[in-house]
């Protein structure tokens, strides 16, 4: 086996060799245990980069080896693949500036950044998990390794958060893990391929294969907050605004709706799966979830809770997406799972940047912000301008791929499902803008900090600026070579293929 071959390897290894070296620093070594952290990420950054290119090229990526007779352990770099894993190490190291300067006054820095590491290695292993066995150990080490970072505070209502937490994705993964044996049991270890195995499916196998589906989705759809599986999420936003913005942009929704495209495109077929008829009714699923998620978004007051919401509704984008059968709207679908991560971490890290300089964590709280943090208060008018959908913004690629790729399909009804959510999505966004920018602040703040020159610290004043840059750009640029939605347009052809 070539040195090549174990690239994926190294990728992963890069965050795993961080946690344990940052759980031994001692706290006061902040120097030592930033650079290890940017290091790391660094690493992993240049890894998945030279594995893009060289997955675009055609070289193959990847190792195996048996953990019991007839169960593999494997990992393995395709273009799929290295669309999570991109999303990942970008994010990764865009948060870890923030959260240097986030916790840069907490307790127990050392015990969050050795789990935050812990958590996207994990988040790395989803991505190039080769199978469903392999998937589903790193699925379940994210769940493991996000609860400390969810509990971070040890407050009662953090460790009430997390506890909740814990329920949902324990019972999701036992679901998960019953659904991946029945299918072991029925088709044995099926490794992740383009098109699917099960194109000439026995027709005796297709009741199980179409109840084991549903299984899979719904161990999957816990983590990706799919309507009734998403109550763990609103309540975790008791997490310090690093953790939401990894909750919500990087790892645990977009490893559950990155599992389900992985289950229907790879394990199943996009043709077997609208063959055995299940394709519409997650359509329908999808479509429920993200008007439901808008809707609840309308009656928050805290600001964190309505990205929340907001979340539940953008995630089954990527959802509905697959389920539009052809290569336009599955694009559609694909290229959200990284605009929707560019975007909600802009609007985390905006808010974030709020509570921690003015002490605001209510939208009543807003009025004039804009005035005081103008740099921040842009970034998150271009989030949510990209949200919404907005012309030339990455929301708008996403919607306007999707729409023509129902149209396409003749989903008609999913023109109306994407409008209205839009419309809804303005709803909730724009009265918060317009606080920010055209309302005269209600006296003084409700906990003011000044960082000197800039409106806020360095470490929380940058990355929001430079992810609202990105969420224009990947619009503007999205007919570009190596473009999110070019590298979509790659896959679904692929699948797609004959």
């Amino acid at each position: 086996m070539t040195l090549t071959a174990w690239m994926p390897v190294f990728a992963l290894m890069t965050s795993f060799i961080a946690s344990l070296v940052i759980f031994v620093l001692p706290e006061k070594g902040y120097r030592l245990r930033t650079a290890v952290n940017l290091g790391a990420a660094l690493m992993k950054l240049v890894l998945v980069i030279v594995m893009v290119w060289g997955v675009f090229r055609g070289v193959d990526y990847g190792v195996r080896f048996t953990m019991v007779p007839g169960v593999e352990f494997v990992l393995k770099a395709d273009a799929l693949a290295m669309m999570f894993a991109g999303l990942s190490a970008v994010l990764w190291l865009l948060t870890t500036i923030y959260a240097v300067g986030y916790l840069e006054d907490s307790p127990n820095r050392s015990r969050f950044f050795g789990f935050f590491s812990l958590c996207v290695a994990s988040t790395t292993g989803i991505a190039l998990a080769g199978n469903l066995f392999t998937f589903f150990l790193f699925y379940e080490m994210l769940t493991l390794s996000t609860y400390p970072l969810v509990v971070h505070r040890g407050t009662e209502k953090a460790l009430r958060a997390g506890r909740t937490y814990l329920i949902y994705t324990l019972t999701g993964g036992a679901v998960l893990l019953l659904s991946i044996a029945w299918l072991h049991g029925v088709a044995g270890d099926l490794l992740f391929r383009e098109g699917g195995h099960f194109i000439d499916a026995d027709p005796a196998i297709h009741t199980s294969l179409i109840i084991i589906f549903i299984l899979l989705v719904a161990g999957l759809g816990v983590k990706a907050a799919v309507f009734p599986l998403h109550g763990w999420l609103p309540q975790a936003m008791v997490a310090p605004a690093p953790v939401s913005a990894l909750l919500h942009a990087v790892a645990v929704v977009k490893a559950g709706a990155f599992g389900i495209v992985r289950v229907v495109y790879n394990v199943y077929g996009i043709t077997p799966s609208s063959t055995l008829g299940l394709l519409q009714p997650l359509a329908w699923l999808a479509a429920f979830t993200m008007i439901y998620g808008s809707v609840r978004a309308l009656a928050q007051v805290d600001l964190k809770r309505l990205l929340a919401f907001s979340t539940v509704s953008q995630v089954s984008y990527i959802i509905l997406g697959i389920c539009l059968f052809g290569p336009v709207g599955a694009a559609g679908g694909l290229v959200h799972l990284l605009h929707q991560g560019i975007m909600k971490i802009t609007l985390f890290f905006c808010a974030g940047n709020y509570a921690e300089t003015l002490g605001i964590h209510r939208i009543d709280e807003m009025d004039g912000a804009g005035r005081r943090m103008p740099g921040t208060s842009l970034a998150f008018t271009i989030g949510a301008f990209g949200m919404i959908g907005a012309p030339p913004l990455a929301g708008f690629i996403t919607k306007w791929t999707m729409g023509t790729g129902a149209l396409a399909a003749n989903m008609d009804w999913v023109i109306a499902v994407l409008v209205l959510s839009s419309l809804l999505n303005a709803a909730y966004f724009l009265p918060i803008l317009h606080r920010l920018w055209f309302r005269e602040a209600q006296g003084e703040w409700p906990n003011e900090r000044h960082w000197g020159r800039l409106e806020t610290s360095a470490w929380l004043f940058w990355p929001p600026l430079f992810t609202a840059v990105v969420t224009v750009l990947v619009g503007v640029l999205a007919s570009l070579p190596f473009s999110p939605l070019s590298w979509a347009e790659l896959i679904v052809l692929r699948e797609y293929s004959p």
